[in-house]
C-alpha cells in the first residue's frame, strides 16, 4: 500500500495477522520528519518475518536484537534504503553496529542484504558499510554526492564472498566530464570488483569513466558468469594509444573483446531510456526488492 501506510497502521493489524506475515515492506511512505513506520516492540509481533524493506535510518540496534530472538524464524532477505533527505531528517546513531549484524547471520545463514544509496557521503557511506552485512546487491545513484573510488574498493574487500549485483550511477551535469574512478590509483577499483567478487552477475554502470581496456579486463575476469554488463555509451573512455592505432577501429575491438570475454554479444547501452534501472531507479529498485524476496 504505497504512500498509505501511517505509524498506526501497523498496530492496528491484530495478532495473528501480525504473527503469520511473512514479507513487510515500509520502504514509501510520506510521513514528514522523523517519524517511523515501525518501533521495535512493533516488530517484535512479527515472528514469522522472513524478509523486510525499510528505510535504513529507521532499521535501529534494537530491531536487530529483536530479529535475532528465538522465537523469529529467520530473516532472509533485507532490503534497505539510505536517502540522503532521510539520514539528514533522523540519524545513523542508532543503526546496528558489527556485532549485531553478526548476529543476524548466526540466526540465519542465508540472510542477504540489498542497499539502495542515494547521494550519501563518502563518511557516511564508512560507517554504514559495517564488515559483517552479508551485502549481495547494491545500487548507488547519485544526483549530487558521487561515489568514491574508495567506497566502491571497499565494497569488493569486504562483500567479496556475497556480492553479485553492483549498479553504479551518476545524473550530475557536469561539463568537465564525468568523475573517473580510477585518478590517482594503480588499478581500477571496478576492475578489482570484477576480481574480487567471483559470484557478480550483473554490473550496471552510467555516469562514470569506464575506460575501454578495463571493461575488457572486466570481461575477461568474470567471463560467462558476468550475465549482465550494462554500461551506457557515454560513459565509455578511450586512452590515446587505442585512438592513435590507425589500423583498429577501438569501437568495434572493444566490442569484439567484451563480447569473446563473456561469451556473449555485447554492446554499449545507446539508448538510456530502454533500461528502467537508468531512467526510474526507484522503480527499479521496488522491482527488484520484490524478486530478491520472492527467490525465498
Amino acid at each position: 500500500m504505497l504512500e498509505i501506510v501511517t505509524p498506526t497502521s501497523l498496530s492496528s493489524l491484530s495478532n495473528p495477522i501480525a504473527n503469520t506475515m511473512e514479507h513487510l515492506s515500509l520502504l514509501d511512505n510520506n510521513i514528514p520528519g522523523n517519524s517511523t513506520l515501525i518501533t521495535a516492540v512493533e516488530l517484535e509481533r512479527f515472528v514469522n518475518l522472513r524478509s523486510l524493506a525499510l528505510d535504513f535510518c529507521d532499521f535501529t540496534a534494537e530491531m536487530a536484537r529483536v530479529l535475532t530472538d528465538s522465537n523469529h524464524v529467520p530473516l532472509q532477505r533485507l532490503s534497505l534504503l539510505v536517502h540522503n533527505a532521510s539520514v539528514m531528517l533522523k540519524s545513523l546513531d542508532n543503526m546496528p553496529n558489527d556485532e549485531h549484524w553478526k548476529a543476524l547471520s548466526r540466526k540465519s545463514s542465508s540472510l542477504r542484504v540489498y542497499l539502495m544509496v542515494f547521494d550519501i557521503k563518502s563518511e557516511d557511506m564508512l560507517k554504514i558499510l559495517k564488515p559483517s552485512i552479508p551485502l549481495e546487491r547494491v545500487h548507488f545513484d547519485s544526483y549530487v554526492t558521487c561515489v568514491s573510488g574508495a567506497i566502491v574498493d571497499l565494497i569488493s574487500r569486504q562483500y567479496d564472498k556475497f556480492l553479485t549485483h553492483f549498479i553504479l550511477m551518476n545524473d550530475m551535469i557536469d561539463t568537465s566530464g564525468f568523475p573517473d574512478l580510477s585518478d590517482n590509483r594503480n588499478e581500477d577499483p571496478l576492475v578489482l570488483l570484477a576480481w574480487r567478487c567471483t559470484k557478480l552477475t550483473l554490473l550496471a554502470i552510467h555516469g562514470y569513466t569506464v575506460w575501454a581496456h578495463n571493461l575488457i579486463a572486466i570481461a575477461r575476469l568474470r567471463g560467462s558468469d558476468l550475465k549482465v554488463l550494462q554500461v551506457t555509451e557515454e560513459s565509455i573512455d578511450f586512452d590515446q594509444g587505442e585512438l592513435a592505432d590507425q589500423d583498429v577501429d577501438p569501437v568495434q575491438n572493444l566490442i569484439e573483446q567484451v563480447s569473446l570475454g563473456l561469451g556473449q554479444s555485447w554492446h554499449a547501452v545507446l539508448d538510456i531510456e530502454s533500461l528502467s534501472v537508468f531512467t526510474e531507479p526507484n522503480r527499479h529498485f521496488y522491482r527488484e526488492m520484490q524478486s530478491f524476496s520472492e527467490d525465498i
